[in-house]
């Protein structure tokens, strides 16, 4: 159906987006059918895949999906997905950022028969934390600090905290990270020059989901953050650390193989494929 391929706005409709009610109304209006139900629209749309009352988000990519792009992913497969000498480790590094302890009026109370766990729904506001982690993509193991701001200085804590954590022996290691100024900005190149062991790799613009400390996070967010409620920073932070604590104790991997960047090269061969050639390879 033609209406529910466009945007209510193309039709100049004041709608976000349709529904059979709104797609029969339509119909009408424009005099394609004298009367048609929503339940006929909705079994048109069936038959032909439409659900145009579902949105997802997406992100237009910044850069060109080109040869340079395909390199930057096969170098990421390449440190999540081969073997590792004994003396390197490859840590993925990224923030949560404004962490709140949101205190609540009433205190959180337990699961019971027949109920659930009750939140209060008013909170207050208490500040801002950031989480600074670091994950070890071969052992799970992971590496944090939380800060109140979130500037090179920060991030450099964290660097600090992993060229301690680290024995001598590990005389190689990986840093992941995405293209933020934090990760790359001065100070940083600075401490990267003067602390050779660490070497600097970074994703691709808008392609986070290449960075398995992503993954992490949402595990923390599921099973500690959920519903916040802390009494104040300092109790948000310890909860925070301790979790990392828990966590260690049972760490594990997330898996990554070469099929998992598949896809995406796969997409990228076949426009580099289609795009037309420059005139200094034609000559």
């Amino acid at each position: 159906m033609r209406w529910a391929c466009e945007l209510p706005e193309q039709a100049g409709r004041s709608l976000s987006q349709w529904d059979c009610a709104e797609l029969a109304r339509q119909l009408v209006r424009e005099e394609v059918v004298a009367s048609i139900s929503p339940q006929t629209v909705q079994r048109l749309l069936a038959a032909n895949r439409l659900k145009p009352w579902r949105s997802h988000v997406w992100l237009h990519p910044r850069t060109p999906r080109d040869a340079t792009f395909a390199a930057q992913v096969r170098a990421v497969a390449d440190l999540l997905t081969r073997l590792l000498d004994e003396h390197e480790v490859v840590l993925s590094l990224d923030e949560m950022t404004s962490l709140q302890p949101r205190p609540r009026r009433v205190a959180t109370r337990p699961a019971q028969p027949g109920r659930p766990v009750q939140v209060e729904h008013e909170y207050q506001r208490a500040g801002a934390t950031h989480l600074f982690a670091a994950f070890d993509t071969r052992s799970g193991q992971v590496y944090g600090v939380t800060t109140r701001r979130k500037r090179q200085v920060e991030y450099l804590t964290l660097l600090e905290h992993l060229d301690l954590a680290l024995p001598p022996t590990i005389t190689t290691i990986h840093l992941l990270a995405d293209n933020v100024s934090v990760h790359h900005g001065k100070l940083v190149q600075q401490w990267l020059a003067a602390h050779p062991r660490f070497l600097a790799h970074f994703t691709p613009v808008h392609c986070s989901w290449m960075n398995p400390v992503e993954q992490w996070f949402g595990i923390l967010r599921r099973k500690r953050l959920r519903s916040p409620n802390f009494p104040d920073l300092a109790a948000l932070q310890r909860a925070i650390l301790q979790f990392i604590a828990e966590w260690n104790e049972f760490a594990h991997p997330f898996r990554w193989a070469s099929a998992s960047f598949e896809k995406v090269l796969t997409k990228v061969d076949a426009a580099i494929a289609a795009s037309p050639p420059l005139l200094a390879d034609a000559a």
